[in-house]
């Protein structure tokens, strides 16, 4: 589908969908409690529905219950022998790094199939500890099969290629008879979504001390039994950067819904708001923060008057759904911005507007979408984004907001 956008403010009240990032932690929790657990406010994006899909292939039941979802849980019961699960990850990173750990630890394992670049990106702190630990497994043909036994003890892996690894342990490990330390070997990166799974985990009765020592280490006891809960999902922070970034622009929104205590670390962007608001040069790290990237880069680009800003540690964004820090660059740049694209940065040279009339591609990537929307907004003449839908990933009512805002609209190839 593509979308072409004449330029203009928004104006509204809006409300962004429920936390992607909190479903998938609060969906594989209830699945791993005894008993039924009932979800709220839960959105069936692309991403979510891998989830409850890979979920279910490991024997988890699902009742969908107007706009909250009823779990029945598998509790601790492990099944080893006969067919290894076959569980289809669609293009959600999360789904298949969170569950390789919990397939190994309750069914012995599994074959994980993806589409887009999904099984590309990389899995290599699970596979140094497959082979330390003497767990099979085999990459080809689009499949990732892993088979073996998750035993309780050490696992050391680096915490600055994705937090992602992480969670997918510490949600395998308390299952296991024994306790287990999980320690990363360099300074952990996007610490924050960690955080979020810890407090995913305490809400079902699986408490595990925070890390005091730098790198982290977590002590996890074995044996732990997930409790069911009655829980609802928080408005999605990373999602709402975009609103906030239409804001920035001068477009008139009333965000709402939102948790200002929330453990989502992307809860930042009200604070990089008025970073970038502030007169002359701006530098955000943004390691600890890679989803916001994006609308940070519709921000700097439109931030005005030749102000200077540098995103800067941004490597890992070239391991998304797209190569972001390119895709970022080949958008803006068709747009008009001044953007130059480091081996791990991106710097902006801040322009009042935009030429805008250009076609870009959305890369297949839900983010660059929206961030050409956002931009569009402060462009001077129509932007088509072709490849539009790919903002059902994790935002499917992006453009069905986007109208209600205000925002001139045309579709065509639906």
């Amino acid at each position: 589908m593509n979308i072409t956008i004449t330029p203009g403010l928004l104006k509204g009240a809006v409300t962004p969908p429920p936390s992607k990032s909190q479903a998938h932690r609060l969906l594989i929790a209830a699945a791993l409690a005894e008993g039924e657990s009932v979800l709220s406010n839960v959105a069936l994006s692309q991403d979510i529905s891998a989830t409850i899909r890979c979920l279910e292939a490991l024997g988890a039941s699902f009742r969908r219950e107007g706009d909250a979802i009823a779990v029945t849980g598998l509790g601790n019961r492990r099944e080893r022998g006969g067919e290894l699960p076959r569980l289809d990850c669609g293009e959600s990173g999360s789904t298949l790094r969170f569950l390789i750990p919990v397939a190994l630890a309750l069914r012995g394992g599994g074959v994980f199939t993806g589409q887009g670049r999904l099984m590309d990106r990389p899995q290599g702190p699970y596979f140094d500890l497959f082979r330390e630990k003497g767990i099979f497994y085999e990459q080809k043909d689009g499949a990732l099969t892993v088979r073996g036994e998750l035993t309780a003890g050490e696992y050391a892996l680096p915490g600055n290629v994705s937090s992602q690894f992480f969670t997918g342990l510490l949600f395998a490990l308390p299952l296991l008879e024994g306790p287990s330390v999980l320690r990363s070997t360099t300074p952990l990166e996007s610490g924050d979504y960690i955080a979020m799974t810890l407090d995913a985990l305490g809400q079902f009765g699986v408490t595990i001390p925070a890390a005091r020592s730098q790198p982290p280490q977590y002590h996890l006891p074995g044996g732990l039994s997930f409790r069911p809960a009655r829980l609802t999902v928080e408005a999605d922070w990373s999602n709402a950067a975009f609103w906030y970034a239409a804001a920035f622009l001068d477009s008139r929104l009333d965000i709402r819904g939102l948790n200002f205590q929330s453990a989502q670390g992307d809860a930042i962007i009200t604070k990089l708001y008025w970073t970038l608001a502030r007169p002359g040069e701006a530098d955000i790290d943004v390691s600890q923060c890679p989803d916001l990237v994006p609308p940070l880069a519709a921000m700097a680009a439109l931030r005005g008057g030749g102000k200077v800003t540098r995103l800067v540690n941004a490597g890992r964004l070239r391991l998304k759904e797209s190569d972001r820090l390119s895709a970022v660059t080949r958008v803006l740049t068709a747009l008009g911005a001044q953007v130059e694209e480091g081996a791990d940065s991106l710097t902006f040279v801040g322009a009042d507007s935009l030429p805008g009339g250009a076609e870009v591609s959305a890369h297949n990537d839900h983010r660059i979408a929206m961030m050409a929307a956002i931009a569009a907004t402060g462009c001077e003449a129509p932007v088509t984004v072709t490849g539009a839908e790919c903002v059902a990933k994790s935002y499917p009512d992006f453009w069905e907001e986007y109208a209600r805002l205000g925002g001139q609209l045309r579709r065509e190839g639906m």
